[in-house]
């Protein structure tokens, strides 16, 4: 039996995506060095529904340590790599851009050197939407994107090019896919919607960076993880987005629709706009139609539902996350 090889598995996405793979009947090794970059509670939550899988594999490991992870290809047969471990976070890569080159760029250099010795072809690598910063929306995979706003966009673009190097010289098959605000039950604390439901449920004020007319082209986490696995057919290199692909949501809706699903009204609070975020974030989806066969199916009202639902149903673990 051959392995799928997810890094990051218990982050948001990873974890999706082994569930997913795991419910087919594949075979998932997953990786991740378990850090702090947010409450480990939640990737220990995620892990632990994983570990219900008997074809499930786990092993604690950083992707800087080249030698580490060049020994699971040896133990392991590894059908395809989908890269999704990352320092995510726009506002935080300010605070510590190196730890951003080590999980961004060192890693991936590491896994692509590691497929080309022995003679892996295939990999999927997460990207974000972030790489768009300054463009004209709705965003299509032909901009150019070389004025990224954050050191978290810098690396994932960074990413994205050593990953074409490595096609060129080596025909690596890769397909690079560009997440546009994923959410959804057991969603990252450090983005807006857990952080919004958690802090309606406890009464504390919700704290918007703006005037909360700010929009993002949310995504269900169910969708992401279905468009990842198509992406794992024979591409070549194709960067694709995978996003809403309609007119995206304002963070004042996303609240009005929480404070009715929670039955509870919000405290808002309102910061000043971060000069690294950007106003609106909006994927042309045409090229996941036409090569993936994919478009999203769950739309925000219902993707709302299902994550208050879970909060609802895993609320002490929701209470004692920090975010």
């Amino acid at each position: 039996m051959k392995y799928y090889l997810i890094t990051g598995v218990a982050g948001f996405i990873g974890w999706k995506v082994a569930e997913f793979l795991l419910k087919d009947g594949k075979a998932v090794l997953g990786v991740d060095n378990i850090n702090d970059a947010y409450d480990i509670k939640l990737k220990e939550w995620r892990l632990n529904e994983l570990r219900k899988f008997e074809n499930f594999k786990f092993h604690q490991v950083d992707l800087v340590d080249f030698q580490a992870i060049r020994l699971l290809f040896e133990i392991y047969p590894i059908s395809a790599v989908i890269h999704l471990a990352a320092r995510a976070g726009v506002r935080k890569s300010l605070e510590n851009p190196w730890i951003y080159v080590e999980s961004n760029i060192t890693s991936t250099l590491n896994l692509l050197e590691i497929m080309k010795e022995f003679g892996i072809r295939k990999m999927v690598l997460a990207s974000t939407s972030s790489v768009y910063a300054g463009q004209k929306s709705p965003f299509h995979e032909d901009l150019k994107v070389d004025t990224p706003l954050s050191p978290y966009a810098a690396t994932k673009k960074s990413a994205e090019l050593l990953a074409y190097t490595y096609h060129y010289l080596y025909e690596l098959d890769i397909s690079v896919v560009r997440y546009f605000t994923v959410y959804g039950p057991a969603g990252r604390p450090d983005m807006s919607i857990f952080r919004f439901i958690k802090w309606i449920y406890e009464d504390l004020p919700i704290r918007i960076y703006g005037d909360g007319t700010q929009a993002r082209d949310f995504t269900y986490i169910d969708d992401i993880a279905r468009g990842t696995i198509l992406a794992l057919k024979p591409l070549g290199y194709e960067i694709i987005n995978l996003g809403g692909g309609k007119n995206p949501v304002s963070i004042n809706e996303i609240i009005d629709i929480l404070e009715r699903l929670i039955g509870k009204k919000a405290k808002r609070e309102y910061l000043n706009f971060h000069k690294a975020d950007v106003k609106i974030t909006w994927a042309e989806i045409k090229k996941a139609k036409e090569i993936l066969g994919w478009e999203p199916e769950i739309n925000i009202e219902e993707g709302l539902k299902r994550t208050v639902s879970w909060a609802r149903e895993n609320i002490e673990l929701v209470k004692s996350i920090k975010v």
